[in-house]
């Protein structure tokens, strides 16, 4: 890893649930540093912690003890307001059940986020297209969820990501709800949006080829991280296909 200042910074980051015979620690200790620019595939068995780092690291959840640092700032000592203002500001979500409003526009969908930040009707409409564009979907902005395949709702959810410029994609299991081919795609598609827009990938994933596309691969083993490895050989994907006769 290179010596720059982390982008993210987790030191002894623990997190607990319950209390007494119920406690259960999901993290133990985590030390991580994630620069910016990185593809960061965080796996592991169920139970491992992966989806706890996760949240932490999307301010969803706070550790129970230790420090989360994001471009230097105490995320740990945030209040509830700040951290979602975080979140809007610098981060972007993808989740495996795609998570979109089923009687809205994709254009309404990419907007979303815009319109909790406050921005302009104008500003949100231009900024939904460009994005769109962006994953392959241009002229399918009128269409509703029930009227594209799999492959292109999860393109329309990382479109939603993205259109506020984040600095950071957060993936939950992105390609879960997809058969093989549309879940290459859509990994082409992320490789493409950290190596030509710098954006930060940090995906949480149980299928190993789908890690594989990443650059580092971080597993963790019952609250802990086991493995912390460059991956000097990455996967490569196809660029997707764009045609509007995708199959669901």
């Amino acid at each position: 890893m290179n010596s720059a200042t982390p982008l993210i910074s987790l030191r002894g980051v623990t997190k607990r649930y319950g209390s007494g015979a119920a406690e259960l620690m999901a993290l133990k200790g985590i030390d991580l540093d994630i620069q910016a620019g990185e593809f960061v595939a965080i796996s592991g068995p169920s139970g491992s912690g992966k989806s706890t780092v996760m949240n932490i690291l999307g301010c969803l959840d706070t550790p129970s003890s230790g420090q989360y640092l994001f471009k230097g700032a105490h995320v740990e000592a945030l209040s509830r307001d700040q951290r979602a203002r975080l979140r809007r500001q610098y981060l972007g979500f993808v989740f495996q059940g795609f998570n979109l409003l089923a009687r809205t526009s994709a254009q309404e969908n990419v907007e979303l986020p815009l319109l909790y930040r406050g921005d302009s009707a104008s500003v949100r409409r231009v900024a939904a297209t460009v994005a769109l564009q962006s994953v392959g979907l241009g002229g399918w902005e009128s269409h509703t969820p029930s009227e594209l395949s799999g492959g292109q709702q999860q393109r329309v959810a990382i479109a939603r990501a993205i259109v506020t410029q984040p600095d950071v994609v957060l993936a939950d299991e992105p390609t879960g709800n997809l058969d093989t081919q549309r879940s290459h795609e859509i990994m082409g598609l992320l490789m493409a949006l950290n190596r030509d827009h710098g954006i930060t990938v940090l995906m949480v994933t149980h299928e190993p080829d789908m890690a594989a596309y990443a650059r580092r691969m971080v597993m963790f083993v019952d609250g802990r991280i086991a493995r912390d490895e460059i991956n000097l050989h990455p996967a490569t994907a196809a660029p997707p296909s764009l045609s509007p006769n995708e199959s669901t």
